[in-house]
Order: structure tokens, then sequence, then C-alpha cells
């Protein structure tokens, strides 16, 4: 494609280049880039792309795109107001828009968001729609995978490639996990969302390269709602009103358990049925089915309606909606393990305090002779999680065994300090074991007939992330090995 075609309807502010020059493809790391290429230089939290434009050149690059007036000579150099916006346009120009050619459904809230999706991805795929899915368990078309992803949404170069590749594959649909971080850095500029979903919002992600305040975080949660045609919101969440007020869609429809819901849950249960927990619940409004989902809390009754809602707005049958969330399956969030003992072990991703809170008040619900929680906390993360994570899980867990998760720069044992504090608010008991491997089989020889046993923080995660370094570690695999 030629350079005059990539940067088509890009705002520029100053420009020394020759719009007849071939581009071979689009690079925002110079180390990745390739002869022919253009290198868009990213202002990041860690590092300024503008530091690498040497190396950019080194490797092949004949455009630049720059935000700083530096003086480049040798290639083409475009000035833009803002890099990030111009790499989602040209990328969106370069794999010739995509989002165009799929219905497109955008994602967005504090918890829900990849449960919601893969309900939603089930019920569409029941129905025998090609789709894609683009969220923290990966980037996929229909079941196979294209790449697991560093982020929950990727950058925008990155989103307008597996799109592309999701129509030359046949998709006909496109559902993304949208991250406040990921509105707030363009990565969605320029996609055209048929459908977005606001799941619900607490107070997570504020502070270090984060967001500043709440207020913040809840108006970036809102861009969603600029740039798509049909808001799909949770009226039972208190800032619902500033995410509809905040909103340009054509119409906006409402979910949750409030009676002013257009699908609107009513008789929530739990299920257990032979160890399986899960949950039934039924429907009035747009929409009136009994439903079931395989995943305990009734909280996720909440992903349930959100997932019924956008697919009963697409005309999908009642019974393919139904039979869609009866199959459902998602790795690493409250994922049931199989052991040989009668406890149920679960797998998920919790990893802040509302999420472990909403867990272990769920599963306490289903009446377990004890709940055993296992959770360490992330590195180079605010001190406050820890301290929260170890309250809660003191007060609402009956043992909490303290380990590793991705202690990334910091040391392991300065973490579990901070969790203890937060645990020696309570009267919870406790025991500290390092090595996650251990601590998950002390809570496999130590689990007793009726307990639930949880793995929190790791979910769908194959590694564990030590001084920079990722280590395979997927706790799958770990348990099989500890059980055999």
């Amino acid at each position: 494609m030629k350079l005059g075609e990539v940067i088509k309807n890009l705002n520029i502010v100053k420009a020394r280049a020759s719009y007849e020059t071939e581009i071979s493809d689009i690079a925002y790391d110079s180390r990745k880039v390739k002869l022919g290429n253009i290198f868009v230089c990213l202002n990041g939290a860690e590092c300024d792309g503008h530091d690498f434009i040497k190396e950019a050149i080194k490797n092949g690059a004949n455009t630049i795109i720059i935000e700083k007036e530096i003086n480049v000579s040798g290639v083409n150099t475009i000035l833009v107001e803002n890099t990030r916006v111009a790499l989602a346009l040209i990328s969106k120009n370069f794999f010739k828009s995509p989002s165009s050619k799929l219905k497109i459904i955008g994602i967005t809230g504090t918890k829900g968001k990849t449960t919601t999706a893969c309900m939603i991805k089930s019920i569409l795929e029941l129905s025998e729609k090609n789709t894609g899915m683009i969220g923290t368990l990966g980037a996929f078309i229909g079941k196979e995978t294209i790449i697991t992803l560093k982020n929950t949404t990727p950058e925008s170069y990155d989103i307008q490639k597996y799109l592309r590749n999701m129509v030359d594959n046949g998709c006909k649909f496109a559902i993304l996990e949208v991250s406040s971080i990921a509105l707030r850095d363009h990565r969605v500029d320029g996609l055209n969302f048929d459908f977005g979903i606001f799941t619900n919002l607490s107070e997570d992600h504020i502070g270090g390269n984060e967001h500043k305040n709440i207020e913040e975080y809840i108006l970036c949660k809102s861009k969603l709602f600029r740039q798509c045609k049909v808001g799909f919101v949770n009226i039972d969440d208190k800032n619902a009103g500033i995410i509809c007020n905040n909103n340009i869609c054509d119409e906006i429809k409402t979910f949750g358990f409030s009676n002013k819901a257009d699908v609107s849950g009513i008789d929530a249960k739990l299920l257990n049925k032979n160890g399986h927990l899960g949950c039934e619940f039924k429907t009035s409004g747009d929409i009136k089915v009994e439903f079931e989902i395989p995943i305990p809390g009734k909280f996720n009754v909440y992903n349930a309606l959100a997932a019924v809602s956008v697919c009963n707005y697409l005309g999908i049958k009642s019974e393919d909606i139904k039979n869609g969330l009866a199959q459902v399956k998602i790795k690493g969030r409250m994922e049931p393990v199989k052991v040989p003992g009668e406890y149920s072990l679960f797998i998920d991703y919790a990893h802040n305090a509302a999420s472990m809170e909403n867990i272990l008040k769920t599963l306490r619900e289903y009446k377990p002779k004890r709940i055993i929680t296992m959770f360490g906390g992330g590195g180079n993360r605010p001190k406050i999680r820890r301290y929260e994570m170890g309250e809660i899980s003191g007060r609402l867990s009956d043992i909490s065994v303290i380990t590793a998760d991705n202690s990334r720069n910091e040391d392991v044992m300065d973490i579990i300090s901070d969790i203890k504090e937060g645990l020696n608010k309570t009267n919870g008991e406790y025991i500290v074991i390092p090595d996650r491997k251990e601590a998950i089989k002390y809570c496999i020889k130590n689990a007793q007939k009726g307990d639930i046993v949880v793995l929190a923080g790791k979910g769908h995660e194959t590694y564990q992330e030590i001084k920079g370094v990722k280590y395979p570690f997927d706790e799958r695999v770990v348990i099989n090995d500890i059980l055999k």
C-alpha cells in the first residue's frame, strides 16, 4: 500500500514525505521494524518511542510518525498531535477497515468482561455464527487461538490485524473486551462498534500508571458509549446514570434485577448438582425464558443478563441463548477442576478485593464445610490491593494460604508481609507458603469432604513473572502433577 493511502484522513501537523512511498507494514516497536515499515513513536509509561528512531531506521523503516519536533533525515517524517490516535487510524486504513465488515460487540467494566464475552461467544457459535474474540484469554477465531495477549485490549495495530484475520477467515461477529486503559490510550479509536456493554464499575485500576482518580476511570469507561450504535447498561450499577448521560448511542437498552430494566432477572437461585455449582434464573421484559449457567455466583447472573440482552436484540433464538449459556466454559473464571476427593476445587483470576469478596461471599452461600483460599499479590502494583485482599480473605475464608503470584520486580516476602497486614486485622486462620506449587499441594492434601478450595489470582495465566522473567506455570498442569 502506498503511504498516501495509509495516512488517508490523518490529521497531520507537518510532513516531509513522498506519498508514493510503498509501505510494507506498520510497527510501534523498533525491534520489530522491517524493510519498508512505518515506525510510529508511542510515548509510554516506561519508554518513549522517539528515543528509538535511529534503531527503527537502521532496521528498515522508511517513514517515521512523531508527536515531538525532532529532526529526522533520510526518511519520510510526519508530525501529528497524538501518535496513538495516528496508529489507530493508519492501522485501520492499512488493514482496510475490517470492523466495517463485522458486527463488533465491545464490553467494558471493572468485572465480568471475560465471562460476558465467553457467554456471548458460546451463544453465537451455538447458533452457527462464526465469531472471533479479543480479550484477557487471548485472540480467537472460533475455537482457534491466534495468540495469547499481554493486555486485555492490545494496541490498535494488533486489534486491526486480528480483525482482518477474522474477516479473512469468514467471521461475522467479533467480541472485544475493552479496558479503560485502552479507551484512554486510543487503542479502539476508529472501530465501528455495533454494540457496547457496561457490566459494572468498582474502584480499581487507580494509581500508578493506571488512572489518576475514580472520575477519570469512569470517564474512560463511558467513552465506549460515544462510539457504539446500541449500548447495553447494567441499570443496577450506581454509575449507570453517568454512563447513560455520556452516550451518543442510537439506543440504550438496560439489564439487571430492577423491574425497570429492558431485560430483568428474577428468581435467581444457586444450583448444586453433585458438587457442580452454578445458578438458575428467569428473565422478564424483552425476553421471558428460564436459564441455567454452570458457573457459581449470583453476580455471574449479571454477566448472563448482558449476554441474553445482546443476543436477544440480535434475534438469536431463545433456545440457542439458553443452550449457549448452559454450555459455556470460561478458563480461569471459577473454573472447576476435577479432583478425586469429595471437595470442590476452583481456579479463578480474582486479584483484587472486590473480585475476591464477590467470589467468597458467593461460595459461602453454597454452605461448604470450609473455604480454603490460596492467593498472593502482584508486584509493582498498589499496596492497598494486598492489604484489602488479606482482610477480605481473613474475614471470609476458613483458611487463607498466602503464596506467590506475579511478584515481578518485588521480593515475594515483602508482598506477603503486606497481605499479612490485612489478614492480621481479622481472626482468620492463615499459613504462609511462598512457593506456589507447594501451596497448591498443601490445599489439596488438607482439603476435606465438603470443602471448597479456591486458587485465586492466576486464572487463565500460564506463567509466573519473577524479576522480569516469565516462567511456565499453568495451575491445571501443576494440579495434575500433584495428583499423579
